[in-house]
Parts: structure tokens; sequence; C-alpha cells
């Protein structure tokens, strides 16, 4: 019997058991060893406020149930590979695959990590996949000044792969000064909202809140572009598009991983994006990003405080016994 997070009801999780059939010939069999929540997307499944329109949308791989509830939902798991292919077996790999102890995925799922790759920092996978499709919708290029408004786990890896470009002047922007320390870690600038330098080639809005894209479109230079990262569930968003907005010729885009950005997708598979993300992984300094791990078993009774955006965490690994 395997054992899973399943979002019950607005504000209840439980976990539940479930029978496993041995794994067909296409399949591995994964025992989970770590994993994380994505807090952003998970408090808004959790609250069930994942819109009508986007139900279909938002499923994620392995998902099952319907939103809003019950959904067995999430979709950052590493595990070590016990049953099937025998080519896979012992290996240790990432799967988009929800908070559960013991599945079966296809084996074409199945990531198989670098070996330079620590387990417990491969859980950032899914948000470093969705950083670097941001960037690829962006087009940042060397020496531009670029702001990255919000300093959570997309927000930082954002500005984490940003500040690899030759020359670029890259800002992680946040109303809370304890990310400065984070931003020095992973070797880009930070400022306080009403302190960030402005003329911006490129700013990225990752905050979450209404009040960071109105921080985000003050920061743009004249004709640049904006990328919207944040989803706001079904809240309604306000944004100041009057004043200088048009005279200024800004360009206001989203970004969003379910799909390869245009300027990647003739060329690139998803597969090959996922390899290129665990990749980019292998720098130490990520660990930053890294809470302490909670215990698989005690995650429903701690989701309420993992997900409340006051207590500061940014990825919440998930420790498997």
């Amino acid at each position: 019997m395997a054992e899973a997070l399943w979002y019950s009801a607005p504000g209840i999780a439980d976990i539940r058991p479930e029978a496993l059939a041995p794994p067909a010939a296409d399949e591995v069999r994964v025992r989970a060893l770590f994993g994380a929540v994505s807090r952003g997307t998970e408090a808004l499944v959790l609250a069930g406020r994942v819109p009508v329109s986007e139900f279909e949308r938002m499923r994620a791989p392995f998902m099952v149930g319907n939103f809003p509830f019950p959904v067995k939902y999430g979709y950052a798991t590493v595990g070590r590979i016990e049953g099937g292919a025998a080519a896979l077996r012992g290996r240790t790999v990432f799967t988009l695959h929800p908070h559960q102890n013991f599945f079966n995925i296809p084996a074409s799922a199945a990531v198989v990590l670098p070996d330079n790759l620590p387990p417990q920092r491969a859980v950032l996978a899914a948000n470093m996949e969705t950083a670097l499709n941001a960037v690829w919708d962006a087009a940042p290029g060397p020496a531009d000044r670029i702001a990255i408004v919000g300093a959570g786990v997309v927000g930082s890896l954002v500005a984490y792969l940003c500040g690899r470009f030759p020359g670029a002047e890259v800002t992680l922007v946040d109303i809370n000064p304890a990310r400065a320390e984070l931003a020095k870690t992973l070797g880009v600038g930070f400022a306080r909202p009403q302190s960030a330098k402005g003329d911006c080639d490129l700013v990225v809005h990752a905050s979450g809140n209404p009040a960071g894209l109105t921080t985000a479109l003050g920061l743009a230079g004249e004709e640049a572009t904006v990328l919207e990262m944040s989803w706001y569930g079904d809240a309604p968003v306000t944004a100041p598009l009057g004043g200088a907005f048009h005279s200024r010729r800004l360009r206001l885009i989203s970004s969003q991983v379910g799909q390869i950005a245009p300027s990647h997708r003739p060329r690139w598979s998803h597969g090959r994006r996922l390899a290129a993300t665990l990749a980019l992984l292998t720098d130490e300094r990520l660990d930053a990003l890294l809470a302490p791990p909670v215990l698989f078993g005690d995650l429903a009774q701690r989701l309420p405080e993992i997900l409340d955006a006051r207590n500061g965490i940014l990825c919440q690994p998930i420790a498997y016994p």
C-alpha cells in the first residue's frame, strides 16, 4: 500500500492509502526520497481558488481527482527506481508527480539526475523549469539592467539565471530586507521597492501581489518589457495602465511553464527542457532556497503553516522515510 496527500476541502488535506499494482511493462516503480511543496500554486489549490476556466489547464501530470476537491496534487518528487526497467533500477530520478511515497510511472516520465546533483536540491527542478522558460520568454541580454520583483523561489531563480549574463546589472526587489542575504548568495543585487533603481531594460514580476506589479511597471524604462509571472487564481487584479504606461510604450507579457517559450518551441521538447533544468541545479548556492524538510507523515497537518505567506519559507522540501 502506498500513501498519498490529497486536498480534500477548503483548508483541509489528508494522507490516504492507495493500492499499487505491479508496474506494467513500460513503467517503473519509484520510491520517493524528497519532494517539494509549490507554495504559491498549492496555496490556491488548498483554498479552492482554482478558477473553473482553468480546471483542465491546471491539471498536473499524474494528478487524480477533479478541481476543486478532492484532488491528489503536486508536481515535484525525487525518488529511486526500485522496479520495472532493469536499466533504470537503482537510479535516482526527478518526476512531476503528486506527493506520494511509492508510485508507478511510465519510464519516459523519470528523468535521471546528474551525478553531481544532490537529491534534496533536485526538488527545485519544477521551479527552475519555470524560471528557465521565463528567461526564454523575457529574452534578457548581456549588460542589461534587470529587476526581479518578488524574491520567492521562482523570482530568485530568475535572478540567478539572469545574473549569469555578462555585465548584466540584476537586482532582486522585495519588501523583506532579510532577502538581501539570499541575493548576495546568488550573486545579484538587492533593493527594497522604494529604493530600487529604475529605467530597467527588463522587469520580471514574481511576487504574487498586485502591489508588486505596480512596482514592476514603475521600474521599467522606456519601451521596456515587464514579464508577469504571478498567477492570482480567481482574484481580480488592478494594474496602473493609465498615466504614462502607453506613452512610454511598455510591453506587458505573460509567462507560463505549461508550454515551451515560442523562441525555443520548434527545437525543444519538454523532456529536453527538464533535463537542461536539472543540469542548472548543480550549483550548491541554490541550497539557500531550501527550508528544513518536513516529514511526509506530518505534511497534511503542517500545510497551513507551510503555505502561510508570512512565515518566510522559500522552498519547503518533503522528506520521505
